[in-house]
């Protein structure tokens, strides 16, 4: 049976798409179990692409033995299949490795062979397939080949910018993993209806009906008070749930699987321990009327500064617009005259800003797994000196230990802030005494370089002020740079 015409170049611009989505997709699949460091892009990158080159490989080899457009279709079939199938295992076998891998590497480059790899070989197999199947003569075959390749390319840069800019904002991870599927299984019935049509129909209603279920779901979880939600940046859920340590109700915001906000359904208080050493800040700068975030997420922060310093302003810096939304949505944040939003990258509202602070807050996070470097280096800290007025001050919050191999990103960042700021502090949260612990670290660094007191007539900011670290924090490890920034590798360390 031949094709239509023009049905092989629709088939490979099609399958191109796929391909490039399918990574971008397979970002968001890792993301919420292994965060999106350098160690998670490169095994998925890496695994696909290597992938394709096999693919390339077995598809050429098939094509020389057996050139018909009945294999074709069946292999981009199986395509569709192992796609819908890594929906189904996805979960199952990342939660399995986020407890039994050795590190996010391992893990990475486990869960990229398995959810990604079988999918992408038979996507690879198409192009060099559909290539001989074109092949009319030898003197045209350079450009056959060529006009097909090209092809193949543009889809996949088409589907780039469609996945990027649209599909996963809109659509989410499950449901554009079936929405691939869907077209891989048209695409093969297009090319040959006749062999196992019943089959492919079957798998195709099955999708359908999954689509469906899963808009199902999650209609029950956002009636049952759990969203979940892909934006531009980040996989995101909100529970509710207990505080283990008081037992009141609240509400969280997960990011990429990692609760990154929360607040109490019946009281304004402060959840989670660490945010409240932001207080600080009326210790070190006492007269402050200005404030900068770098990190909104649910905005329990700002919020808690909004009522606790009725003088003073606050700009937050959040990446996530969605995330501003979901914190108005689900976390009472109220808009203010003396609140100001901004969303963009930090470094880039540092580069940018013309305005001056009395305090930076810090608290940009991707994931526990990674940090957005470009906040951690020496280029940004200077930025964020030149911004505070005489006498600001920064205080930041830093996942580590102190001491050890899992203290490497402390003692960078801590030696990258000296190299700056004449006066640095760390006060770790859970334990001021632990230089091994791996806790919330609150870094404080000052503009002025008038010696401060560690006592305050206040008995809540003195107790904060208890957990100084009084040891000697080692100068171990290079400062961070725009040119040199192993954060990722760092952090692998306390992982």
């Amino acid at each position: 049976m031949s094709p239509n015409k023009y049905i092989l170049e629709i088939a490979v611009f099609v399958c191109g798409a796929v391909v490039m989505i399918f990574e971008l997709v397979g970002s968001r699949v890792l993301g919420p179990y292994l965060g999106t460091s350098i160690f998670v892009w490169t095994s998925l990158i890496g695994i696909i692409l290597g992938s394709l080159s096999l693919g390339y490989y077995v598809g050429g080899k098939i094509a020389d033995k057996k050139p018909t457009i009945k294999v074709l279709s069946l292999v981009i079939f199986l395509s569709a299949i192992f796609i819908g199938l890594s929906m189904f295992l996805k979960d199952i076998l990342l939660a399995f490795l986020q407890v039994n891998a050795l590190d996010v590497r391992t893990s990475s480059v486990i869960a990229s062979l398995l959810l990604f790899m079988p999918a992408s070989v038979l996507l690879g197999m198409v192009s060099p397939y559909a290539a001989k199947l074109k092949l009319n003569s030898l003197n045209t075959s350079g450009s056959t080949i060529g006009n097909l390749y090209a092809i193949s390319t543009a889809g996949s840069i088409f589907g780039t910018f469609l996945s990027g800019f649209y599909l996963i904002p809109h659509f989410g991870t499950n449901r554009l993993l079936v929405l691939l599927s869907i077209a891989l299984v048209i695409v093969s019935l297009s090319l040959f209806a006749n062999a196992w049509v019943n089959i492919r129909l079957s798998m195709f209603l099955i999708l359908i009906l999954s689509l469906f279920g899963i808009n199902g779901l999650d209609a029950f979880s956002r009636k049952n008070g759990l969203v979940d939600i892909d934006t531009a940046y980040n996989r995101v859920w909100v529970y509710e749930s207990a505080d283990p340590k008081t037992g009141e109700p609240i509400r969280s915001l997960f990011i990429n699987n990692e609760n990154s906000s929360a607040m109490f359904l019946h009281s304004d208080d402060l959840v989670y321990e660490y945010t409240k050493y932001y207080h600080l800040a009326k210790h070190f700068r006492p007269d402050f009327t200005t404030a900068l975030m770098l990190g909104g997420a649910g905005y329990s922060y700002p919020k808690n500064f909004l009522l606790t310093y009725p003088t003073a302003t606050i700009d937050v810096v959040e990446i996530d617009p969605l995330l501003t939304e979901l914190a108005r949505k689900f976390f009472h944040l109220k808009d203010s005259p003396r609140l100001t939003m901004y969303h963009e990258d930090g470094r880039v509202y540092l580069n940018r800003t013309q305005k001056k602070y009395d305090v930076i807050f810090g608290d940009a996070f991707t994931s526990h797994y990674s940090l957005p470097y470009q906040l951690t280096t020496r280029e940004a800290v200077q930025k964020k000196y030149d911004i505070l007025h005489d006498n600001g001050t920064v205080i930041i919050n830093i996942i580590s230990s102190i001491e050890g191999e899992k203290g490497k990103f402390l003692r960078a960042e801590y030696a990258t802030y000296k190299k700056v700021f004449p006066q640095v502090y760390v006060f770790p949260v859970q334990d001021s005494h632990d230089g091994d612990e791996v806790q919330n670290v609150i870094l404080v660094a000052l503009k002025s370089d008038q010696q401060m007191s560690f006592h305050s007539a206040d008995p809540t900011l003195d107790e904060y002020l208890q957990h100084l670290w009084t040891k000697e924090v080692d100068a171990d490890v290079p400062i961070l740079t725009d040119d040199f920034a192993p954060v990722d590798y760092y952090i692998s360390k306390i992982i």
